[in-house]
C-alpha cells in the first residue's frame, strides 16, 4: 500500500492546517495509508504525529519567534507575513526519512518548522500544495503585487527595503540552490491564480504543476436551519446578518477589513448587522452606526457550520487571496459570498449566481454586492447555487481520488496518468 506523509506546521490551527488535515482525513476514508507530521499538534488524532516531550514541545512554540528575528532589522516593513526559514536544530527531516513514505506532501511549512535547505534532504518525491506565495518568493507570503518573484527578489516591498542585496535576495538564492538540488517536486497550485503565479516564477517555473483545490467534506459543511443556528449563537432572528472572518483579520491589511468598513458605511439599511469571528475586537467598528458581534476564534467544524448557517451573506474582502476556506465553507452551507474579483475567488464565486465579485478594490461596488445579495428576490436560488458549486467542484471524496491519482503518477509514472 502506498504511504503518504502530509507535512504542515499545525494540524488544525489556521487555514492551511485545516485544509491539509481535511485532505489527510479524506485519504484515510479511502483507505490510504496516510499520516500527518506537524510541529504543533492541537487535535487528539492518533494519525497526527508531533513531538511528545514537554521540552521539545515548548521549544517548538518558540520557533516562529526565533525564525522571524532577522526581519526585526527592517523597521519599515509592512504587516504582510515574511518567513526567512533559517532556524535549524530540528530533526524533522530525519523523522520524515525514517518513516520512509512513498510521497511527502508538503503544505505550509514555515514558522520555524524546517529550513529551506531541509527540503533538499527529503529523500522521497515531494508534492507541495501552495497555500500562499512563499515557496517562490524571497520570503513574503504575499507579494503585495510587486511581482519580483518573476525575476529575482531584492528591494523588497514587504521588508520596506531599498537595497538590491537584501534579506529577500539572500533567501531567494537559498531557494534557488535548494530547488536545483531537489528535482522531484510537483507543485499543486490549489487555485488557478496561484498555479499561474508559480508557473511564471523564476524559482518554480521548471517544476511540474497541477491545479487541484482543497477538498471539503460536504456531509459536514451543509445547510442547517437558520433560526436554530441564530438561537445557538444568540444572534437576532429579525436582522440581516453579514459575516466577516479571518485569522487576525482586523489587524492584517491584506484581509481587507478597512475596505469592508468603508463599504458598510455605504449601506443605509438599519436592519444590517455585522458578525466577526477569528479576530479581536476592533475600535473602528464602534463608529459604524450598527451593532457588531465578536465571536472570537473558532477551531471546530461544528461551530463554523452553525455560524455560517446563521448569517445571510459572507464577506471576504481580501486584497490578495488564494483559495479561501471561508468562501468554500460558506458556499457549502448554502450562504452566498461577496468578495473582490482577485486571486482564487473566481474559482468559487460565480458572479451574480452564488455571490458577487466586486471590482478590485472598489468599496462602493463591494457595498453594492452586499446589498444585491441581501435584497435579491431570488435569494433562495443563490443559496442553492452556492451549495451546488461546492458539490460539483470541491467534494472531498472526488478530490481525494484525484490526489491519489497524482501520487500514483509520481510513484509509478509509466502506468498512471493524472486526470
Amino acid at each position: 500500500m502506498m504511504k503518504i506523509l502530509i507535512v504542515n506546521t499545525s494540524d488544525i490551527d489556521g487555514g492551511a492546517a485545516r485544509a491539509s488535515y481535511r485532505l489527510h482525513k479524506s485519504l484515510l476514508a479511502l483507505h490510504v495509508d496516510s499520516k500527518m507530521l506537524v510541529q504543533n499538534k492541537i487535535s487528539g488524532d492518533s494519525t497526527v504525529i508531533a513531538e511528545t516531550s514537554k521540552l521539545r514541545k515548548g521549544f517548538n512554540k518558540l520557533r516562529p519567534t526565533i525564525d522571524s528575528l532577522p526581519i526585526g532589522f527592517f523597521k519599515e516593513r509592512t504587516k504582510t507575513l515574511f518567513s526567512p526559514s533559517w532556524f535549524g536544530f530540528s530533526n524533522i527531516v530525519d523523522q520524515i526519512n525514517e518513516m520512509n513514505p512513498d510521497i511527502v506532501h508538503l503544505h505550509w511549512i514555515c514558522g520555524g518548522m524546517m529550513t529551506i535547505e531541509d527540503i533538499a534532504r527529503i529523500k522521497a518525491p515531494i508534492v507541495w500544495s501552495l497555500h500562499d506565495m512563499w515557496a517562490f518568493t524571497g520570503g513574503c507570503h504575499y507579494d503585495e503585487e510587486c511581482q519580483g518573484y518573476e525575476k529575482e527578489c531584492g528591494n523588497c516591498k514587504v521588508l520596506g527595503s531599498e537595497k538590491d542585496h537584501d534579506l529577500s535576495k539572500k533567501i531567494f538564492k537559498r531557494k534557488q540552490k535548494t530547488f536545483s538540488q531537489k528535482k522531484d517536486i510537483t507543485i499543486v497550485g490549489i487555485s488557478n491564480w496561484l498555479n499561474e503565479c508559480s508557473k511564471n516564477s523564476t524559482l518554480l517555473k521548471d517544476k511540474n504543476h497541477i491545479n487541484l483545490p482543497n477538498p471539503l467534506d460536504i456531509n459536514i459543511f451543509k445547510p442547517f436551519d437558520k433560526e436554530k443556528a441564530r438561537e445557538l449563537w444568540g444572534l437576532p432572528k429579525d436582522k440581516k446578518l453579514v459575516l466577516f472572518g479571518a485569522m487576525g483579520g482586523t489587524s492584517d491589511p491584506r484581509k481587507g477589513f478597512y475596505e469592508l468598513m468603508e463599504s458598510l458605511e455605504e449601506i443605509e439599511d438599519s436592519n444590517v448587522e455585522l458578525v466577526i469571528f477569528g479576530s479581536e475586537r476592533c475600535e473602528e467598528t464602534e463608529d459604524l452606526g450598527f451593532i457588531v458581534y465578536y465571536l472570537g476564534q473558532l477551531y471546530d467544524d461544528v461551530s463554523l457550520v452553525t455560524l455560517y448557517n446563521s448569517v445571510d451573506v459572507m464577506i471576504v474582502p481580501s486584497l490578495q487571496e488564494n483559495l479561501s476556506n471561508a468562501i468554500m465553507e460558506s458556499l457549502a452551507c448554502g450562504v452566498p459570498v461577496v468578495g473582490f474579483d482577485i486571486g482564487g475567488n473566481a474559482d468559487m464565486i460565480d458572479h451574480e449566481r452564488n455571490g458577487y465579485l466586486a471590482k478590485p478594490f472598489s468599496t462602493k461596488d463591494l457595498a453594492l454586492g452586499i446589498e444585491w445579495v441581501l435584497n435579491n428576490y431570488n435569494y433562495k436560488i443563490l443559496c442553492q447555487n452556492a451549495r451546488n458549486k461546492v458539490l460539483n467542484n470541491f467534494d472531498s471524496v472526488v478530490l481525494a481520488e484525484k490526489y491519489i491519482e497524482l501520487y500514483k503518477s509520481i510513484v509509478d509514472p509509466i502506468n498512471e496518468t493524472v486526470c
